[in-house]
């Protein structure tokens, strides 16, 4: 334990202000700019192992070169005069994540994505130079006011490559003072095997359970000691944070299933991509009645390639029998052909689509009514036979509506029409004439002329 006063660098300790398994924290000042820093001391026994101090400065030589304000700066490393390894690091005003959880129990949606969101966007920043945390957990995450952010505060992660400073030993797990490979409740599957080989996606699993232990209060897997955690990582199921907390929305369920995946290929392909999935769903939470639709409606799925054929089908009409013939338009009296001709064309088109309108000529009563609809594109529910029918004719594993609009009341019985023979009953597709004529008038028969009336003459015999 160093005393206050003593000189270590470029820094005067003022107090000590932490202790962990690697070492002792000290606040201490710079001499000569009067910049306050936390100074991490290894402890004496690991300062010693010239492996370990070389992995702990060649660490932090790798910090240093990640401008990102979510990372811990360092400020300095070396040698203190009894021979201990030192790093300077950048002092931090806040609380770390995990006295907060044992403060509050456990943190909301939104705040857990927003800072998540912000953990993983510093993460895939020192991904893409090649650094790997191995280690991350509440404790390693520091929560600091910051009012340029959203929500007025921002994670700072520290002890980048703690990890690293442990045995090279093929699958040992300490978990003894100074030498933790990781710790065991957050570890991936591949670190709790001694894989040879630990990347990025490592990372992506502890944000998992980091992300699981905020939302729930509790991490996914518990044990009585490190053997058992290290096999539920490896074997045994993630639970649903929906089993421990019911109101949270099932997609968050998907990216933590998705994320303590037991393969790493199986897992978010990148820390960018949990990124901007993690960004949607906050978007989503900080509007209420957003997430609640998300939560629940069912997933839209793409149109098939059937309901693509059926919306570009062509329309036929088909008459009583059920014969259809060529695209072709529908007729009616000529009083009002015209009108009716533009009501049916829309019918037919808005049958095709499958959605129905109705638009009424005004000061007419006129109806268009949906008499059927099935699924199998071969049947068509039978319509009267004075009434024509329109009907369309998608591809397989499509609706199909059938529509019938009726005559205009105010057209007489039997007035007569210029329309082709067999436009009434549908069996051969018709064409409507631009200017119907009036009905011809019956002409009126003449009168017999009666014989005129002869008077007999009297001839007097």
């Amino acid at each position: 334990m160093l005393a206050t006063g003593t000189t270590i660098g470029s820094y005067r300790v003022l107090a000590q202000i932490g202790e962990g398994g690697m070492g002792t924290v000290y606040l201490g000042e710079h001499a000569l700019l009067g910049r306050r820093a936390a100074i991490k001391v290894l402890l004496p026994q690991l300062s010693i192992n010239a492996d370990i101090v070389k992995r702990f400065f060649n660490e932090a030589r790798a910090v240093t070169q990640i401008a990102d304000p979510g990372i811990v700066q360092v400020f300095d490393f070396g040698y203190h005069s009894d021979g201990s390894a030192f790093i300077v690091m950048e002092l931090l005003d806040g609380e770390p994540m995990d006295r907060r959880l044992a403060r509050v129990g456990r943190m909301g949606l939104v705040e857990t994505l927003r800072l998540m969101r912000l953990v993983c966007a510093s993460l895939a920043v020192a991904h893409a130079k090649g650094i790997v945390h191995r280690d991350l957990k509440p404790e390693n995450i520091f929560i600091v006011p910051d009012p340029a952010v959203v929500g007025g505060e921002r994670p700072k992660i520290l002890d980048f490559g703690i990890a690293k400073l442990s045995s090279d030993e093929p699958g040992s797990v300490k978990t003894r003072t100074g030498l933790v490979m990781g710790t065991p409740v957050y570890m991936s599957p591949e670190q709790c095997r001694g894989a040879a080989e630990v990347d990025h996606r490592s990372d992506i699993y502890a944000i998992g359970c980091v992300m699981f232990t905020m939302l729930t209060g509790r991490p996914p897997f518990e044990g009585q000691g490190s053997g058992d955690l290290i096999a539920a990582h490896i074997r045994e199921p993630a639970p649903f944070a929906t089993s421990r907390v019911p109101h949270l929305p099932p997609v968050v369920d998907e990216i933590l299933q998705r994320c303590l995946c037991k393969s790493p290929a199986d897992r978010h392909a990148s820390m960018a991509a949990l990124v901007q999935i993690l960004e949607t769903v906050e978007e989503r939470a900080s509007s209420p009645g957003r997430m609640a639709a998300m939560s629940s409606q069912p997933t839209i799925a793409a149109p098939s390639s059937a309901m693509v054929a059926a919306a570009a089908a062509p329309t036929t009409i088909s008459g009583a029998n059920g014969q259809t013939g060529a695209p072709a338009m529908v007729t009616s009296p000529p009083s009002t052909a015209r009108r009716w001709w533009l009501a049916g064309a829309a019918l037919a088109v808005a049958a095709a689509v499958g959605v129905v309108a109705v638009v009424a000529p005004r000061g007419e009563s006129k109806a268009a009514e949906v008499v059927g609809a099935t699924a199998t594109p071969s049947h068509v529910t039978p319509l009267p036979t004075d009434a024509p029918r329109v009907v369309s004719t998608p591809a397989d594993g499509a609706v199909v509506a059938t529509v019938r609009v009726d005559v205009p009341s105010d057209a007489p019985a039997d007035a007569p029409s210029d329309a082709p023979a067999g436009d009434a009953t549908g069996d051969a597709p018709v064409d409507m004439p631009q200017h119907p004529k009036p009905p011809r008038p019956r002409p009126r028969p003449r009168p017999t002329p009666e014989p005129p009336h002869v008077t007999p003459v009297d001839r007097g015999d």
